[in-house]
């Protein structure tokens, strides 16, 4: 899917990104520190990540900068509510920076942290894929600990195969 345009962009991203502050807004305060093993991005990383990466790589980049992203650690900002503000606070930045290009500037090449040369429009596309990715994580790790997670669209699997019809032998055969 090639992006042509900034505001129809923007509208999907802020969806996406609803998305992925319904699964942060479960979050147990007193396990952002937990991971499912030693070394490993805990919650309270992949949430700081998704922020950190959003802001420093992506829109660094987007801007015609170089990447400044320099991680994600707890330094950057500590507990649920200062987690929170920062990633929100961050990706109005971003926001700030994709609002300010012009639908021509999509087809403008940036380079990336790997100095690979890419149009505007691809990298956004990369950036979603990037969080989405990352929002799976967390639903793993919550998934993990117990912790109810919200449906991503409104049902969860089992809701919509109870809300289904069933399949009989004529429909799984592509030759009738």
């Amino acid at each position: 899917m090639e992006i042509h345009s900034i505001p129809p962009f923007l509208e999907y991203y802020h969806k996406v990104r609803e998305r992925t502050l319904r699964i942060i807004k479960v979050v147990p305060a007193d396990q952002l520190d937990w991971s499912y093993k030693p070394g490993k991005f805990t919650i309270g990383d992949q949430i700081r990540h998704i922020a950190t990466i959003e802001r420093y790589m992506f829109a660094e980049t987007i801007a015609g900068r170089p990447s400044a992203y320099q991680g994600c650690g707890k330094d950057l900002a500590d507990g649920y509510d200062n987690i929170l503000f920062f990633f929100n606070q961050l990706h109005e930045q971003s926001l700030d920076i994709f609002r300010a290009l012009s639908d021509n500037d999509l087809q403008r090449k940036c380079t990336t942290p790997g100095q690979v040369e890419m149009r505007i429009w691809k990298w956004m596309r990369a950036m979603v894929e990037h969080e989405i990715h990352h929002r799976g994580e967390l639903y793993i790790y919550l998934n993990l600990l117990g912790v109810k997670t919200p449906p991503m669209y409104g049902l969860t699997a089992e809701e919509v195969a109870q809300n289904s019809i069933p399949i009989t032998g004529a429909e799984t055969d592509p030759g009738k």
